[in-house]
């Protein structure tokens, strides 16, 4: 059997499916106590809010022809994951030490993206003491 018969394309592309902001704005919505915003009155920026506290956990824009996601994370994994994927950059327009940006370009598997965007929700919902036991079990 050949190695490129040995993916399913199918699998590839579930592996990959999260290349559009409709996805990763439907991701983040399905998340309990989220919302969607857009305060700049600008539609290239969209948000996802928690609901609790009014935080943003996720951004996203579209950046020199790419779709852009900005999200939270724990300063111990920061490095990690820009060390991992060239497509995971230090937030675009957000503090660098706790914002990455990640181009959605593919290359980033998309339980990845679900598994950062899930540890920023939580990590906003820390703030002011808000936390929802139920994103345990998404």
């Amino acid at each position: 059997m050949k190695q490129e018969d040995s993916f399913s394309e199918s699998a590839i592309r579930k592996t990959f499916e999260m290349t559009k902001r409709e996805a990763v704005l439907s991701y983040g919505l399905s998340l309990p106590d989220t919302y969607q915003d857009a305060p700049f009155h600008d539609e290239n920026w969209q948000l996802v809010r928690v609901k609790g506290n009014k935080k943003v956990f996720l951004w996203t824009y579209e950046r020199n022809g790419n779709v852009c996601i900005n999200i939270k994370v724990n300063s111990e994994w920061r490095d990690f994951w820009r060390n991992t994927y060239e497509s995971v950059l230090p937030g675009y327009h957000q503090n660098k030490e706790h914002w990455n940006t990640v181009i959605l370009d593919g290359s980033v598997p998309t339980e990845e993206i679900k598994r950062k965007s899930l540890a920023s929700v939580e990590l906003m919902q820390e703030i002011n003491g808000f936390v929802n036991v139920d994103l345990m079990n998404p």
